[in-house]
This record gives structure tokens, C-alpha cells and sequence, in this order.
């Protein structure tokens, strides 16, 4: 049996550990860029170009340097 079956954890404890959880750090830093990048790209074309389509173009084109770029800082 692991530590948090063994009680239920309070909201505030719940709370703390995702946002001092890893995984969750850098799910909210990818967010962000994405984001960013519907931004630009929406600029560009002089609309909004929306979530999923910036998402898609994002992953395709800038995640994998995203990625290298914050493992080698």
C-alpha cells in the first residue's frame, strides 16, 4: 500500500504536490510556449488561428528544439 491510500490528502496538500511536481512544471512551461506561438503565428495572418492548429504546428516544428534547448540548460 503506497503512503497516499493510507489517507486521503487535504486539499491544500493535493494542491502542493502538483504544482511542485515536475511533470507539472514543464506541462505549464510548453503551455506557455504554445500559447506564444498561437500569438505570433495569429499575428502574422491577421487572425486567430486557434489552440489546436498552433498546438499541432508547434509539436511539428519547434517542439523537439524546445525540448533540447531547456535540456541543455
Amino acid at each position: 500500500m503506497d503512503r497516499f491510500s493510507e489517507r486521503d490528502l487535504s486539499p491544500g496538500e493535493e494542491e502542493s504536490l502538483l504544482t511542485n511536481s515536475a511533470l507539472y512544471r514543464e506541462y505549464l512551461e510548453e503551455r506557455e510556449e504554445i500559447l506564444r506561438h498561437k500569438w505570433l503565428e495569429s499575428e502574422k495572418r491577421g487572425r486567430d488561428i486557434g489552440f489546436e492548429k498552433a498546438l499541432l504546428d508547434w509539436i511539428l516544428h519547434h517542439r523537439a528544439a524546445w525540448r533540447e534547448q531547456r535540456h541543455h540548460e
